[in-house]
Formats: structure tokens, sequence, C-alpha cells
């Protein structure tokens, strides 16, 4: 494992998507969010997602500086189309449109749809909950094959399908869940297989449908799937993902032909909780419910019973004083695909020491 510090991975993040041809401002959010998504702990959504995001843009399937199509601006409801840009200015952007709208109506459901990749939705609902509104969003991810196997299932038939829902908290700590309908994201996979170890019981499964820990299958040959979790209560979830992100907000669907890329579209609600009551108390409601919560007595092998949100400020703690751990076949996969963008190796090194 090799370990860098925050600075370094977004200059090497901000470096990559210039040469992409993103312009300062979105180069800087893409760099932003990717190391922002490793401090949180989700490296999977990190800036291991650099080699595929090159992938995406000579296949076409990725669109720098693309300019979003507003297909509907009616007061509390905005429908917006990213025609395949950046997922992660494309989203930032459209949410903070989204967040404007709920702050003169009292709420929005914006309905975003066909966007390259758009990372963790946690950082939009963060930025939300850090405007004092609430967030809850459906995703679905098409255009490629499936990969989640629903319950019941013992082939893929549909994406991840992230749902998301945050809430501002005491000392601006929002309580916020963002997950991934499969009982682990397909990143976490493409992770434990570039570190050679397996993924935990109840993943995965084989081609045949047997569970298996092994994530070659699934990363190098394409074939198996991730499982969707809980049961029949994370795959209901997971359908209806993917239908509020398509048969309501428009996105395309698991379903249609996929070109080979990643197409996410979301179905967002964004609540201003100054116009649905007093933001203070809803705060303080927050604060009661986590204290009620944690007072609970762990359980044997727990050090102390956390609540949404927790885990991903306390990676970031440890990561912002520690550094981020990339392991060696990541870091030469992210090398490689600086260097096919005309990146000189030594600028590359130069950008992988930077320290702010």
């Amino acid at each position: 494992m090799l370990t860098f510090q925050p600075g370094a991975l977004r200059a090497v993040t901000h470096l990559i998507a210039r040469r992409m041809g993103s312009d300062e401002a979105e180069a800087t959010e893409v760099a932003d969010h990717l190391v922002r998504a490793n401090l949180a702990g989700h490296d999977s959504h990190g800036v291991g997602m650099l080699p595929t995001y090159v992938r995406l843009l000579n296949d076409g399937l990725l669109v720098p500086n693309q300019t979003p199509e507003t297909v509907l601006d009616a007061g509390a409801l905005l429908v917006i189309d990213a025609r395949r840009g950046y997922g992660q200015r494309m989203t930032a952007d459209a949410v903070r449109r989204a967040i404007g709208k709920a702050k003169e109506h009292g709420a929005c459901v914006l309905a975003f749809r066909n966007s390259a990749h758009v990372g963790r939705i946690g950082t939009y609902a963060e930025l939300a909950t850090s405007q004092g509104c609430a967030f809850t969003a459906f995703v679905n991810v098409a255009d490629n094959r499936d990969i989640a196997a629903t319950y019941g299932a013992s082939e893929p038939r549909l994406g991840t399908n992230p749902f998301c829902t945050a809430v501002p908290g005491p000392d601006g700590q929002p309580m916020l869940l963002d997950m991934a309908t499969t009982t682990i994201a397909a990143g976490k996979a493409r992770v434990a297989y570039n570190k050679g170890v397996p993924v935990p019981d109840d993943c995965l499964i084989d081609p045949t449908g047997a569970p298996t820990n092994d994530p070659a299958g699934f990363i190098r040959d394409h074939t198996g799937a991730l499982k969707t979790f809980g049961l029949h209560k994370g795959s209901g979830l997971a359908v209806m993902c993917e239908i509020m992100a398509t048969a309501v907000a428009g996105g395309q669907a698991a379903h249609e032909p996929a070109k080979g890329g990643v197409l996410n579209s979301m179905l967002a609600i964004i609540i201003d909780l100054a116009k649905i009551g007093d933001p203070a108390a809803v705060i303080a409601s927050v604060g009661a419910t986590r204290a009620h919560v944690k007072s609970a007595r762990p359980a044997p092998g727990v050090t102390e019973v956390l609540t949404p949100g927790e885990p991903e400020r306390l990676s970031a703690a440890r990561r912002n004083a520690a550094g981020i751990e990339v392991d060696e076949t990541s870091w030469s996969d992210i090398r490689a695909a600086a260097l096919t963008l005309g990146i000189a190796e030594a600028e590359f090194e130069q950008a992988s020491r930077a320290n702010t």
C-alpha cells in the first residue's frame, strides 16, 4: 500500500482532469469530490475511478465542460439532462440550482438525467445540508452490463442503484445515509481485486448463482453479480431506485441498449427546513435521536454504536492526519491512464508529491 497526503491526490486528479479537457472549475470540482470520497473511506468512489473516466473519455462516453439541458424549470420542479457531462460537476451544479428553488418555494423535486458517473451521492447530500436543507435521492446506474442480482435471481438485472438521505444535525454534522443497494459497491469489489483479497461473505455470486468470495470473475472476467442487501428489502429498494430514476426522472434504464459507459440518473427531493418549521428544532431533534441511539450498550466486539454519517467523519479525521492509502495496482492504473493523456512521468511524479 502507498500513502499520500490528500493534497497530492487532489493535485494528481486535477492534472488528469485538466488534461482530459476540463476547465479549471470542473477539474477542481472533480478533484475535490474524488478525494473527499477517499477521505470518507469510500475508496470505491475515489481516485481509483480515474482510469475508468479516461476510458469513458476515449470512448466518447464522458464529455468534459458539457452544458446541461434544462428540460423543465417549473417552480418546485426542475428537470435537467446532463448529456453525459462530467458527473461531479453536472450533479453539484444541478443540486445547487435545486437548493435555490427550495429556498424560494420550500421544496424542489429534481429530475436529473443521463450524467456520466456522478460519484459519491453523499457529497451532494452534504451540499444540501450545509444550506439548511434535507435531501433524499434515488439513483440508478445504466449504459453498461447489469451487475446486481435482485432477491431470488441467479444473474444480474440492475446496477448498484444508490439511495441517499440526509438532514442537518448539531455542530454541522448531518445525519446522512448513503448506500448502494448492493451489499458492497462495485468499486469495493474492484479495490479488493486490486489488493488481492477476498470480498466479505454474501456479497457476490458466480456465473452459476453460487456464492463466492473471489472478486476476480466479477472484475476481470465480467461474470457473476453483486447481491442486493437485506434479502427482499434491499432488492425492493434497488428496483424502486431504478423506477424513480428512469420511469419518473426520465433517465436511461438498465434494460435499454448500452454503449459500455456509466450513466447515472437521479430523482432528488430537497426541502428547505426554514420553510417547513424551525430549523433549530429540527437539528435539536436530530441530535436527540443520535444521542438516544448511541446510548445503547455496544454489542460484543463493538467499541461504539455509530449513527449514519459517523463512519465517514471518523475516517476523514484519520486519513487527514495519517494520509490516504492507495493499493499499488490502483496507483499503477492511475499512472498508466495519465500517461495515455500525454502527461509526462516527471509531471505526474511532481503532482503526486504535493502536500497542500
